[in-house]
């Protein structure tokens, strides 16, 4: 499969070896000095652009037909947008906060852990993610989707908040309506990733953590993505890549 990449710093780097060691090939690599390049001679593209530029990046390979995998985030609040663009082309794009299939079963747990403390109103969740200085959103995608997540299956939460670092966290809010799920964020050296989703109560506390040592499960999760997306039409995600046969 021949790849087009947007975005070439340390991800689009370690896609590019990730592609390579499956038999693909990198035909363009789109960086600041030549944005706005069309995927032309590519097969499928690869986005892990920035923020401020992954909408205009969706927009040209769906104009010209070519099936594009986001992994960029901070820009879902466009999320409608690139679904009626998705439409109106009648393109193929697989959008997900992370890629790697350890996360994208981390997201599960959450999700039944949730499901869980719903009925159990005297632990209070908060969400805390860890990344590298270079980082640029705050906080990561992994955390909103992980907040959202909890916000689908609990009636006591909704949205997220802002929050400073509390690993001691023991008081139960116990008001009126749904409350925003809080969540932290550090950016520390070359950290690559760690999220944490944190259950408290009086007496004990319960956290399940996702810990990255290295960028290539993200890179390799984008790159199956990329191949699963390959023939197919519509807005996917991560969850569509585990649970849908090739």
């Amino acid at each position: 499969m021949r790849i087009a990449l947007y975005g070439y710093g340390r991800m689009g780097k370690a896609i590019e070896q990730a592609a390579v060691a499956r038999g693909h090939e990198v035909v363009l690599r789109v960086g600041s000095a030549n944005r706005g390049t069309p995927p032309r001679g590519a097969e499928a593209a690869i986005e892990f652009s920035k923020p401020d530029q992954a909408l205009a990046n969706m927009r040209l390979c769906l104009e010209m037909g070519m099936p594009v995998v986001v992994g960029t985030t901070g820009w879902y609040d466009k999320l409608p947008e690139v679904r009626a663009l998705v439409e109106q082309y009648q393109g193929a794009l697989l959008w997900a906060s992370n890629f790697s299939p350890g996360v994208n079963l981390f997201f599960r747990v959450n999700r039944q852990v949730a499901a869980l403390m719903d009925r159990q109103p005297d632990y209070a969740v908060r969400i805390d993610e860890v990344h590298h200085a270079h980082k640029l959103d705050a906080p990561s995608g992994t955390a909103i989707s992980l907040a959202h997540d909890i916000d689908l299956r609990m009636q006591r939460y909704a949205g997220w908040e802002p929050s400073e670092p509390d690993l001691h966290q023991t008081q139960v809010a116990h008001r009126s309506g749904p409350t925003p799920v809080p969540i932290s964020s550090e950016r520390i050296g070359e950290v690559t990733g760690k999220h944490s989703v944190t259950w408290a109560g009086a007496n004990d506390r319960i956290t399940i953590t996702h810990e990255a040592f290295n960028r290539n499960g993200f890179a390799l999760g984008a790159v199956i993505a990329a191949e699963w997306l390959r023939g197919r039409q519509g807005l996917f995600t991560m969850d569509d890549v585990l649970d849908m046969n090739p």
